[in-house]
Parts: C-alpha cells; structure tokens; sequence
C-alpha cells in the first residue's frame, strides 16, 4: 500500500493524458514549457451544493511530475462538471469525455466556466452560515460571521493571466481558487480570517473558505470567498495611466501632471505601514540573530546563480550583486515578521475609502512551508518599488515601439520613465518607513530590490523574452551603484 495520502479517494477510470492536454491550454497552468506526465488523479469530492436538476460538480487534485532537471511533482486542483449530454455553450472548457463508473458516460468541463456548476459552490457557501457543510470526503465549506450572502448571485468567471481561478457572485461576493495546492494553511485564508475579524479595513473581507482534509488527517486550503470590490481600480492599471498621461505632456514635469501619481503612492506606503503592524500583532514577529541574515544572504547568491544558468546576461553585474549580499551577511539580525510575499501594484486595489492590499498567498513558485516563514518587510517594500520602477518601463517600451526608433524620441521618454519612477518610489518609501529609513533598513532594501530583480530576469525570459531588458537594465543600475 502506497503511503501517499492522496491515494485514496482516486480516479483511476480517467484518462491522464486527457488532463496533459488541457493543462497545456490553461492560463493558470505555471509549468508551462517545462515537460511534465500527469502521474495521478485524486478525485476529493463532489461539491456539496448540487442539486438533481444540474450536473455534477465533482473536485479533483492532478499529481504532475517533471521531467526537466529541476524535477519535482505539483497538485492541481480541477473542479470538473459533468453532463450526460454535451453543452456547446462550455465548448471553450471541454476537458474531455469518459465513462463515469456511476453514469456512464459523461462530457467533462472546467466547472469555473459553468455558472450552473458555481452556484453549486455559492449554495454551499450559504448553507455554511449555520455551520460548517461538509460532505462524506472530507471537503468542506467554512464561514465568518457577520455578512448576508446574496444567494442569488449569478457566477462570472474573471479572465486574465493568474495562477488562480477567480468568479463574481454578481455584485456581493468573490471566489478565489486556488489551482496549485499544498497541504497546510494557505496564508491568503488565514490572514484574511485574522484581518477581517480584527476589523481591519485594508483588506477586502473573508466571508469563508473551502477546505478538504485527506484521510492521513492533513488539511488543504482550497478556494475563499471573500468581498467583492467592485468599484474599485487595481493599481496596476492607475499607475500606467499615469505613466500615459505624464507622456502625453512633453513639456511638463511628472508633479505637474494632472495625473501625477505620488499622493496615491504615499497613500498606498501608509496602508502597507498599517498592514505590517496588524500582521506583527495577530502573526509571530521576532529579531533573529547573525545567522538569520547570513541565511538570507546565502539563499540570495543561490537564486543569483541559478539565474545565471538561465540568464547569461547578468554575469557582468554578477559581483556588484553578492557584495550586495555580503553586507547583508554582516548584519548582526534580522526582523522578521508575517508578510504578503508577492507584492507589488497589480496586488492593490484603490477603492472610494482608500487602498486595499489583496492575494496574501504569497509567491506561488515557493513551497508552502516557506511562505508561511516570518520574513523581512522590506521584502515586501522591495517589490512595490520594483513595481514602480516596472510601471514607466512598460510604457516607455510601447510607445518606443510606436516611435519607429526615434532615438531622440526614445531618450526623452526614459529620462520621463525615470523621473515618474524616482518621484513615486521615494513618495511610498518615505511614507511607509516615517521618514529616512535606518542604514540597516537601506542595505536590506538594496539587497532585497536586487533579489526580485534578478527573479524577474529569469521570470522574463521564460514568460516574456521582450520585456528582460526592463529587469536586466534595472539590475545595471543596481550594479552601477
């Protein structure tokens, strides 16, 4: 007998290369170009909320294995519904048809594309106000007290490019589902659930969550469900049009722009402020000694030379980055803390009361046990100010491409990158740290920024070959200095 705890309840009647095949056709799949098999597929239960008049909502976790030299094994969660008769209107979502060993045979789709399928999980999550809804397999639908759902919410999956899978429930309420799954609590749910009991208002709030517990006892966070903002804009798409509007005024300085960002960008330093307190008092928070940052320095220069193998580019800036690190080694500790991991403008919304910061799953590429490590905060101010730097980049790139290779054209619209990049960082920076940070706080900084940059060399070259040069010209600056 395996001791895989997954290896029971399975799936065996189905066909793996059915999922290979739709895996490679997904947005969130985050093993793209790398060769994989499906090893096993672990059925976990049938969503509780389904009802005789609709199809079967059933859950399942896809066991991928590597065969690249990096290796490794991954779990997917696929939620599938099921019809006797095909449905032309999920065409889109076909995962494929099988004979089911209790129906017979079935047409599969991705159940986040089938609002009938969804409103299996909002019944679910309804039916949760009186109590914890659990099914006969351990998957079961949890709720916080203190808000009415709308149970008639009509599902709306959201499109894009995530490592998730998120649906509308009309105007009241968002699900989140988590596609790659770890066992263990996911830290979006449980930061969340501490944020939104203490009363805080710089998250959106939890209204619950889906979990499913294996038969070895382990539990797995599976999907929230939490406040939907609906008028809110992500940050992201506020800081580029800025960028666009300070590029439209040829003669004007980024402070003189109607759409000058920096306000919002103080704004959004305080609400991180405030987050890292709130996290500091409901997580454990603590100094480490010496070794803590000679660990950290160490897990830097090892990124550093894993990105070297995929990123020749950065070996002329390579020194200039480990004595980075090696100053951070020669710190005599560290204040580590809870904090979000992935940071940066895309993971904050602005709404008509102010900022709110979203995904606290931290960085998905990451193990589980890792992200639930206390870390720095100045991780998570490293990668705002990547992210301000990012902004200006992306718009100075497309509108060059539009110039024809002007090169006059080209320079002015980097020295205007620049500026709207240098006002906005030191806005947020100063807002967040109060003031001048300390000098420990500077070289964490440094080293921090360097860090990210150099993940996004790798991330760029994989994912998007023509945006390296924004990661790989920050890393010469980081360098130069």
């Amino acid at each position: 007998m395996s001791e895989n705890p997954l290896d029971h309840p399975t799936a065996d009647h189905l066909d793996r290369q059915v999922f290979v095949d739709y895996f490679e056709k997904t947005r969130w799949f985050g093993g793209k170009g790398r060769p994989f098999e499906v090893t096993a597929v672990h059925r976990i239960g049938q969503v509780p909320g389904c009802v005789d008049a609709g199809p079967a909502v059933v859950d399942h976790l896809v066991e991928l294995t590597y065969g690249d030299a990096e290796g490794g094994t991954e779990l997917y969660q696929v939620p599938i519904s099921l019809y006797a008769d095909p449905e032309q209107r999920l065409d889109h979502a076909f995962i494929g048809w099988w004979e089911e060993p209790e129906r017979g045979w079935v047409h599969a789709y991705d159940a986040l594309h089938d609002r009938e399928a969804m409103a299996c999980w909002l019944r679910s999550f309804v039916a949760a106000a009186e109590g914890p809804v659990a099914g006969p397999t351990g998957l079961t639908f949890h709720r916080l007290p203190g808000h009415d759902l709308d149970a008639e919410g009509v599902a709306s999956l959201f499109t894009g490019e995530q490592s998730n899978s998120s649906v509308a429930f009309g105007e009241d309420s968002i699900m989140k589902l988590f596609r790659k799954v770890t066992p263990g609590p996911n830290p979006d749910v449980t930061i969340h659930e501490a944020m939104t009991r203490a009363g805080s208002t710089d998250v959106a709030g939890l209204y619950g969550w889906m979990s499913w517990t294996d038969p070895a006892g382990e539990e797995y966070h599976l999907a929230m469900l939490q406040q939907f903002l609906r008028t809110a804009t992500d940050g992201w798409d506020l800081a580029l049009a800025s960028v666009r509007d300070l590029f439209a005024e040829g003669d004007l300085h980024a402070h003189e722009v109607g759409g000058d960002f920096a306000g919002e960008s103080e704004r959004l330093g305080l609400t991180l402020r405030e987050v890292h307190e709130a996290l500091r008092t409901h997580f454990p928070a603590e100094r480490r000694g010496p070794e803590a940052a000679r660990t950290l320095a160490a897990a830097m220069r090892d990124r550093l030379d894993a990105a070297l193998e995929v990123v020749p580019e950065l070996a002329q800036h390579a020194d200039a980055l480990r004595a980075t690190y090696d100053a951070v080694a020669g710190l005599d500790g560290l204040e580590v803390q809870r904090i979000h991991g992935d940071l940066h403008l895309g993971q904050t919304m602005r709404t008509a009361k102010g900022w709110k910061i979203v995904d606290f799953e931290g960085e998905p590429a990451k193990p589980l046990v890792e992200r639930l490590e206390p870390d720095s905060p100045w991780r998570d101010v490293a990668g705002m100010l990547r992210s301000f730097d990012y902004a200006p980049r992306v718009v100075e790139k497309q509108s060059v491409d539009l110039a024809d290779d002007d090169a006059e054209a080209a320079a002015q619209l980097a020295y205007r990158a620049e500026e709207w990049a240098h006002r906005n960082r030191n806005h947020f920076l100063t807002a967040y740290a109060g003031g001048e940070p300390t000098d420990e706080a500077k070289l964490l900084l440094a080293a921090y920024v360097a860090d990210k940059a150099v993940y996004e060399t790798v991330y760029e070259t994989r994912n998007r070959p023509g945006w390296v040069s924004i990661p790989l010209e920050a890393v010469a600056r980081i360098g130069a200095a």
